[in-house]
């Protein structure tokens, strides 16, 4: 009774829903080297014989989230963090986008010399414009991401510009996703629905549903009506049948059971420590220490330690525990008895994090 909810069952000025339908790649792929589908190219084709607006999504920044040695099969990695290298091709640079390092792209392979033979994999924003050009080269195309825009005032003179339809074709990350009225936009392409879902996050679907779900909302929102394509290797997903379906109530019920059958909130708590030092060694041996000095507790537990998914961040090898208790349980009380119980070498850092929103 804390919390009255109020629903709002139509669109703005009685613009209609946009219709959202689900393209199969197992069966209707992509050509080789390319990463949009038939169906979406010719939905593309029919927008601007129409003279309307499209935009493509992708919620990846840059060219290739991963450059590789097809020669040998080495791929480049930050070194200060055991995560791949991001090519930027507009800044012609590697990057890193959990620690900022950054990095001229290598024009021969650093573990077996071939020359020429790195090659990127797999698509960012980029690469999507990249193919719109080829594909569509008399377009009027934008891209829409953090990389590209230098600060608020080129934010706000690309949206306007959009509104303005001096562009055709945009290409965008989340950035495009939710809060912006373009009245001509008709089309909205989701380049990889998939993309959100194999992460390990118990909010994974919830939080994949709603950012596709706010991406759609950019189609048809005045008197022309919109429609949605989602490109997936998974159509039978729930997330993808929400969508699709309008299902989103019966969704969220759904996600709303599974949490409350596994304890996890908004029906539990969880609590995420992250241990780290300069050492693997280090790490491992305060994570034992912390292992050993864990308290039995009725309605608290404690899972872990593991490493990290990013187990390298900065130089900083990184192990996980994460502490789970019901609602009533006084789980920070608990957590500061149990890192007081326990005494750490100087260079061993504990990161607590209560209600974590990341699981890396």
């Amino acid at each position: 009774g804390k919390y009255e909810r109020l629903t709002l069952p139509e669109r703005h000025a009685g613009a209609a829903l946009p219709a959202i339908s689900a393209v199969d790649l197992r069966s209707a792929p992509p050509e080789r080297g390319r990463w949009l589908g038939p169906d979406l190219v010719e939905a593309v084709e029919q927008t601007l014989a129409a003279g309307e607006q499209s935009l493509l999504f992708l919620n990846r920044r840059g060219y290739a989230p991963l450059t590789l040695c097809r020669a040998c099969g080495y791929r480049l990695e930050c070194p200060q963090c055991d995560a791949w290298l991001v090519e930027h091709r507009f800044h012609h640079e590697l990057r890193c986008h959990h620690c900022g390092y950054a990095g001229p792209v290598p024009t021969s392979c650093p573990y077996c010399g071939g020359e020429h033979t790195m090659v990127p994999c797999g698509p960012g924003v980029e690469r999507i414009v990249e193919e719109v050009a080829e594909r569509f080269p008399d377009a009027r195309r934008a891209v829409l991401s953090s990389d590209h825009l230098a600060g608020v005032t080129a934010m706000r003179e690309m949206i306007a510009a959009i509104k303005r339809h001096e562009v055709d074709i945009l290409v965008g990350t989340q950035l495009v996703a939710k809060g912006h009225h373009f009245p001509n936009l008709t089309l909205v392409g989701v380049v990889d629905a998939d993309f959100g879902l194999a992460h390990g996050d118990p909010r994974s679907s919830e939080r994949t549903y709603q950012l596709l779900h706010q991406v759609a909302g950019r189609a048809g929102r005045e008197d022309l009506p919109g429609r949605v394509i989602l490109q997936t290797h998974m159509p039978d997903h729930p997330v993808v049948e929400a969508l699709v379906d309008g299902g989103r109530d019966a969704f969220y019920a759904r996600e709303a059971e599974m949490r409350r059958d596994a304890g996890l909130p908004p029906f539990g708590r969880l609590v995420a420590l992250i241990v780290s030092a300069p050492t693997r060694d280090m790490t491992q041996e305060a994570a034992r220490l912390l292992s050993l000095a864990v308290q039995r507790s009725e309605y608290i537990s404690v899972l872990g330690p593991a490493e990290a998914p990013l187990a390298v961040i900065r130089g900083q090898h990184r192990i996980r525990f994460l502490v789970k208790a019901s609602r009533a349980a006084p789980v920070q009380d608990f957590v500061r008895r149990w890192l007081n119980s326990v005494k750490l070498a100087n260079q061993v850092r504990v990161s607590v994090d209560v209600d974590p929103q990341s699981f890396l």
